[in-house]
């Protein structure tokens, strides 16, 4: 799915499953109090592109999705690794 802001081509990948849906959204969203705090990554393209990713996210969050986070360490230490699956 197209995330610009970021930079102008960005894409992230939205994924369902029968366990529910998951965003990897690579760049367009560094760390989950980049979610909770609407604070775009450090690098922009379009910071109104990228606060509205934010907030689409935020949405989609709100109804279910799992959002994975590109770079934050604590929470992929709350994410199952390979070999388990994770949807």
């Amino acid at each position: 799915m197209p995330t610009y802001g970021h930079t102008p081509g960005h894409q992230s990948l939205r994924v369902r499953t029968p366990k529910g849906e998951f965003v990897l959204c690579g760049d367009a969203c560094y760390l989950a109090q980049s979610l909770e705090r609407l604070h775009p990554p450090g690098v922009v393209a379009d910071r109104e592109a990228a606060l509205a990713v934010l907030r689409r996210f935020r949405e989609m969050h709100t109804r279910g999705a799992r959002i994975m986070f590109g770079h934050d360490p604590e929470f992929w230490k709350t994410v199952p690794q390979g070999p388990q699956r994770l949807g």
